[in-house]
């Protein structure tokens, strides 16, 4: 469903600011595929999120998205193939609508986007059907604007925006990082419900090293723009932050320096 072959990105080239972001990054994803990807600061996390989504062009390399080969497609055009949900719970939706109407427009991604006429009743029924899965209360809250929602309830519904239309590939770029536990266990559990209900495609970026292997069926980490460790299977299944912080430092030779990370 993803190929990533020999990517190679670098920021300011020829300057004292040059940064080798992707070094030579390969990567390929399964049909249904729960990946959740971790790394210090730095290690490459977003660059190869933002190179898969075409925030920028790559220097090198190809990126295939369930076989087409989107690499010269600009952003606007790989979002056909895309649902993303970023760290930011303000990005996303759009604050000054309904709760109604994010959701139908997400509905009509990749046609004409317009409400003009209206939301059927036939949509609005399937729109509480969804928002009860979130077990927030917001399926009797249909035309409550965005902006009075909680970080939380915002993320939640970002993440059925994204998925509504069953995208190729779903990328969450720590998208549990900026709300509390509570509710960041609260997302997890239905972005894990949703992936496996829909067997959706899925690359997952998380500090918490807990949550990289109670999620997902493999999980890789990044260093200096490499994949440095790839546990899937049994072995992920068996994994314990202690048995991960030994394979970085026997991989690296250098001990994992994030506490956040650790301390998750």
């Amino acid at each position: 469903m993803l190929e990533i072959r020999n990517v190679t990105k670098i920021f300011n080239p020829g300057t004292v600011n040059e940064k080798l972001a992707l070094d030579n990054f390969s990567l390929t994803l399964e049909d249904g595929d729960f990946v959740t990807v971790i790394g210090g600061n730095g290690a490459g996390k977003s660059t190869m999120m933002n190179a898969i989504a075409g925030v920028w062009p790559v220097d090198a390399g190809q990126i295939l998205i369930d076989g087409t080969d989107v690499t010269s497609l600009p952003e606007h055009k790989r979002a056909a193939f895309l649902g993303r949900v970023f760290q930011d719970p303000m990005t996303g939706t759009a604050a000054t609508m309904g709760i109604e109407e994010n959701l139908a427009l997400a509905k009509r991604r990749g046609k004409k986007r317009f409400l003009r006429k209206g939301i059927t009743k036939k949509e609005r029924e399937e729109y509480k059907e969804l928002l009860k899965i979130l077990g927030l209360g917001l399926e009797d809250r249909l035309t409550s604007k965005v902006g009075l929602l909680s970080g939380g309830q915002r993320q939640a519904l970002t993440l059925l925006m994204a998925t509504l239309q069953k995208p190729k590939l779903l990328l969450l770029d720590e998208h549990t990082a900026a709300l509390d536990p509570k509710t960041a266990a609260k997302v997890l559990e239905t972005t894990e419900y949703i992936v496996n209900r829909d067997k959706l495609t899925t690359l997952m970026i998380t500090h918490n090293m807990r949550d990289a292997i109670a999620h997902g069926n493999r999980l890789i980490m990044l260093m200096d723009g490499r994949i440095i460790l790839d546990i899937r299977g049994e072995e992920k299944k068996k994994l314990t932050v202690e048995d991960l912080l030994h394979k970085f430092e026997e991989v690296s030779g250098e001990e994992f320096a994030n506490d956040k990370a650790i301390l998750g």
